[in-house]
């Protein structure tokens, strides 16, 4: 079954941390924080850097398989054209703010969060709680040498810490790495936390693709991190790390590297922060009072009614409320057409809200959002993201009518024509390609050579799913047939064209 759209949550302001209580049904060990805010469309969470190594040491606690991500300027832009690594962000387990510009931002849009934390900053003291707690550290990726020079030097500072391996594989494209071999190193190394340095967004994609295969219960892309920790890059001097002028001493260490990056970084999250600002400005002018909030349950589906104002506002004055929840396991309708004002931190609970469902395997779906809703998921790149129903106020929404449909369309009787439908991703994809190739064989030797999979139902593909269009591809040449696959929508195209893959869309002659 195909994960629906997802959604976006809101963010509350600043709430007294020793007062919030842990409520996490999976495990009562995550604390719950104040509200995450949403920048750009992506939700980070309001932990401070020590409060974040908690999260992650309840992680290790739980046994799960989890990612966590330091999002800096570069993600926020890169997120803006990358279909691909913005779900990544929206689905972390916890994403961490690397950079004080982001810190300023979550102040102007009024939902502070309480201090940078870059993972340069956060992972010594993610590695200093592991050497206490006995956690096994592995250290993948980085240039040739510095993952070994790394872990030496944290053998000097931590003589208790377990180094469980490490790895600097060859470098290749996302694709093409040595998967097979990085995995064996991993079992045999069985770690707590993995440490992967590949680069943005690569090291992202990577984790996304594999974590749940591989099992770790904390894995986090940690950039430039394990060049600082080999003394191979010298981190800024602490006033420059304050002041966020830390980008500055970079750039005077990698200047033709990174001149170009920070210049577009400027160009593009400049003037769209300030559109979010502004628009939220003075959609908060025009909003009424927070009017109602309601919850009905029927069957395996619990209702809620919000009217008014969805803010930061109304999220802390029912606080019990929305933490219950967000904790349900039901699957969950939001009627939101009744809703004024939608906020920075609204929007980011409701992201919060669909992956938690997701992860049980439930859903979200927004019913009859309001023209201020959809303009605020509009303006945050968001709408997609959403499973959506708009239904005339008479009309009652069934659970049928919700249910999902298989990934995998059958062809019409003696056609040989697949529509895929939903979401292709690293949790399905071996399931789609079986289903894919036994619906493909079972109508035997297609007109023309041609196998054809229609992609004008899919809503999103990640790198998995591309990879398994490639397979899909060589098993057709092996067959002496030909794979051809039509109609991608927008966010298909996007994905395949950053994998420099789209020529997968292309008829493939032998």
């Amino acid at each position: 079954m195909i994960s629906t759209p997802s959604i976006v949550c809101p963010s509350p302001p600043a709430v007294n941390r020793a007062a919030v209580k842990s409520r996490d049904s999976e495990n009562a060990a995550f604390p719950s924080p104040p509200w995450p805010i949403s920048l750009l469309g992506v939700p980070f969470d309001n932990v401070t850097k020590a409060e974040a190594v908690l999260r992650m040491s309840a992680m290790i606690a739980a046994r799960k398989p989890h990612y966590v991500v330091t999002a800096n300027v570069d993600f926020l832009v890169q997120a803006r054209h990358d279909v691909e690594l913005r779900r990544i962000l929206l689905e972390a387990d916890l994403v961490l703010c690397d950079g004080t510009p982001l810190l300023w931002a979550s102040r102007w849009l009024g939902n502070a969060l309480p201090e940078r934390a870059a993972g340069s900053d956060v992972v010594p003291l993610l590695i200093r709680a592991a050497a206490e707690k006995g956690h096994r550290i592995f250290l993948l990726g980085a240039g040739p040498n510095v993952a070994a020079e790394a872990a030496a030097r944290l053998r000097e500072q931590h003589p208790s810490l377990i180094i469980a391996g490490y790895y600097s594989p060859p470098f290749r494209t996302l694709l093409e790495m040595d998967f097979p071999e990085i995995e064996r190193q991993l079992h045999a190394a069985r770690p707590d936390i993995v440490l992967v340095s590949f680069g943005c967004p690569k090291q992202e994609k990577w984790i996304a693709k594999h974590f749940h295969l591989l099992g770790v219960p904390v894995m986090i892309g940690v950039g430039a991190t394990l060049d600082f920790i080999a003394g191979r890059i010298k981190r800024a001097p602490a006033f420059m790390q304050r002041t966020g002028t830390e980008c500055l001493y970079r750039l005077a260490q990698e200047p033709r590297r990174l001149a170009r990056r920070y210049a577009g970084d400027l160009v593009h999250f400049a003037p769209a922060l300030a559109r979010q600002w502004w628009n939220l400005r003075r959609s908060v002018r025009l909003a009424t009072t927070t009017e109602f909030i309601v919850s009905a349950q029927a069957t395996d589906w619990r209702h809620f009614r919000i009217a008014g104002n969805f803010n930061a506002a109304a999220l802390n004055s029912e606080r019990d409320f929305f933490d219950d929840a967000l904790e349900t396991n039901q699957h969950c309708r939001i009627d939101l057409s009744q809703v004024n004002f939608l906020d920075s931190t609204a929007v980011a609970v409701l992201v919060q809200w669909r992956r938690r469902l997701h992860v049980r395997g439930k859903r979200l779906l927004l019913l009859n959002p309001s023209v201020e809703v959809s303009s605020t998921l509009k303006l945050m790149r968001l709408t997609g993201h959403f499973a959506s129903v708009v239904q005339p106020a008479e009309t009652t929404v069934t659970d049928d009518s919700l249910e999902l449909g298989e990934p995998v369309v059958p062809p019409y009787p003696g056609g040989h024509t697949l529509a895929w439908q939903g979401e292709i991703t690293a949790a399905n994809a071996e399931a789609v390609g079986h289903s894919t190739r036994h619906h493909l064989t079972a109508v035997g030797a297609p007109p023309r050579q041609t196998f054809i999979i229609n992609l004008s139902r899919l809503q999103f593909i990640d790198s998995a799913g591309v990879e398994l269009m490639s397979h899909l591809r060589d098993w057709a040449r092996k067959k002496e047939k030909e794979m051809r696959f039509l109609a991608p929508p927008p966010a298909v195209r996007n994905v395949l064209r950053l994998a420099e893959l789209d020529h997968l869309l292309e008829t493939n002659h032998r």
